[in-house]
């Protein structure tokens, strides 16, 4: 199984030498092969589409490799004689070239290869159209797939269930396929014929003692007519009203009667019923594998450009407008690789990450991987909405902070119904100039707690990029004004 990498980097000359000395550092080291990932200009739209692009790509990723997985799990149990081709059967479709749209080449080239399909996916329209129509052909394939090997499973359960009762021992096993007509004594109104499963041991013995084991046995109607490692199955011929005293000294003898009537319409029944499961596990068995390998294909397909439009996405959001960005694929040579490549990414795009700059050695160059491994990664734009959390409770109930003596009990603030809105005790004012935006947190020193400061972080954010939008070119400062000495609890920046 490969592992790829897919990566981004903005497209300006800094970063492009920067690619180029990643794929300097890692060819040298033999870590990973690297592509270029072609990816088309699309129509970028409004940030808040694309906010909810990223989270709806992220979900259509997953999902599209939960059906291309249960796809490929498929084909191994359609294909249980032949498990060893099943590799021939998980392709992809050769490339989108006049030439080569007839072959079938492996997943691994066809990744390595990837082109963007104009013709199916058009990269003009929206990307929510994009985006809709690769969700609907992925629901549509999953839908055939759930009914088609459902359909399929229901045979092979009750043909399985048919072939267990003609496989074990004599003790557990169907006789229809065993005994036939010629060994039992039908339409008679006094005689019944019984089958007898003897143990090996005891071949000799049954043969002295069973025309003795009860009254009206017929002498020398015993004959063996299948055995399997423990024993053999005997017939035996006696009057039907001495069953019941024929079985007790056959249970004392360790001979076990087998209760079984010969019926020749039911043994039909169940070879007819076996032949035709078989015959319909043979018609389905060709289709579904070629609708396997086509959809498994097309799947695969889909779940790349998936892959391509999260990349484009997220480029967009993390490096803002025009879009300017080179997509980079990875292949790790080896598994034990992965840990050293991680270094080496974070090391070579270190400028793009202002807190890891000013600590991180330059890997691969001059300094030690180590520093760079400690760095966090790179993470694209976020916007989470604040919602409030209810009270930690205790042993006594729900904890309240204590309040000051000497002060006011404060009026109870309603719960916030936006969800971006701040927590009780917190205000926030904003004011637009030709420069800057101005925000007023205000604090109430009576709230013996501090301002969320995730959640003044994530407004300002989201308040600055509306006004100003990307590319994101903007610095925040923190201004404390001290008023009558205190403000009650100190700020603890974010």
């Amino acid at each position: 199984m490969s592992e790829f990498w897919l990566i981004s980097a903005p497209g300006d000359k800094e970063n492009l030498q920067a690619l180029e000395r990643m794929n300097t550092v890692t060819s040298k080291s033999n870590l990973s092969y690297n592509t270029k990932f072609s990816i088309p200009d699309f129509k970028v739209g409004t940030l808040d589409s694309l906010v909810g692009l990223s989270d709806e790509l992220g979900k259509l990723d997953t999902f599209a490799e939960s059906l291309i997985k249960r796809m490929a799990q498929s084909v191994v149990e359609v294909m249980e004689d032949s498990k060893g081709k099943v590799p021939e059967n998980l392709l992809a479709n050769g490339g989108l070239k006049e030439k080569l749209k007839c072959l079938k080449i492996d997943l691994t080239s066809f990744v390595t290869h990837f082109e963007w399909d104009m013709a199916k996916y058009p990269a003009k329209q929206p990307l929510v159209s994009v985006v809709d129509t690769l969700a609907k052909q992925l629901a549509q394939i999953e839908t055939d797939l759930k009914s088609r090997t459902a359909a399929y499973n229901t045979l092979k359960t009750n043909l399985e269930n048919l072939e267990k009762k003609s496989m074990g021992n004599l003790f557990t096993r169907t006789l229809s396929d065993i005994v036939s007509k010629e060994d039992f004594v039908l339409d008679s109104e006094y005689l019944v014929t019984l089958l007898v499963i003897v143990p090996k041991p005891s071949y000799a013995q049954w043969q002295k003692t069973y025309e003795s084991l009860s009254d009206m046995v017929v002498p020398r109607s015993t004959k063996l007519i299948a055995e399997d490692n423990e024993g053999g199955l005997f017939t035996v011929t006696l009057f039907r009203k001495v069953i019941d005293d024929f079985k007790t000294k056959a249970k004392e003898n360790k001979f076990t009667v087998r209760e079984f009537y010969y019926d020749e319409k039911e043994i039909k029944r169940e070879r007819e019923e076996l032949s035709r499961l078989l015959s319909d596990k043979k018609q389905q068995y060709g289709p579904l594998l070629r609708w396997l390998k086509v959809n498994f294909s097309e799947a695969f397909i889909a779940w790349i450009h998936i892959k391509a439009l999260r990349v484009f996405v997220e480029s967009v959001l993390r490096y803002g407008l025009p879009v300017n960005f080179q997509a980079v694929l990875l292949q790790p040579h080896k598994k034990s690789s992965t840990k050293r490549l991680r270094e080496v990414l974070n090391s070579v795009f270190r400028h793009l990450d202002q807190v890891a700059a000013a600590s991180v050695l330059d890997v691969g160059v001059c300094g030690h991987p180590g520093t760079a491994a400690r760095q966090p990664r790179l993470l694209s734009l976020r916007l989470f909405p604040h919602r409030p959390q209810p009270a930690r409770l205790g042993a006594a109930g729900p904890t309240r902070p204590s309040r000051p003596r000497g002060l006011r009990r404060r009026r109870s603030f309603p719960r916030p119904r936006n969800p971006t809105e701040l927590r009780v005790g917190e205000k926030l004012l904003t004011k637009v100039s030709y420069s800057c935006i101005y925000f007023f947190l205000s604090y109430n020193k009576e709230t013996p707690r501090p301002l969320n400061g995730l959640l003044c972080s994530n407004v300002i954010q989201s308040l600055t990029l509306h006004n100003w939008g990307l590319p994101r070119n903007w610095s925040p400062a923190v201004l404390i004004l001290c008023l009558n000495g205190s403000l009650g609890t100190a700020w603890e920046e974010h």
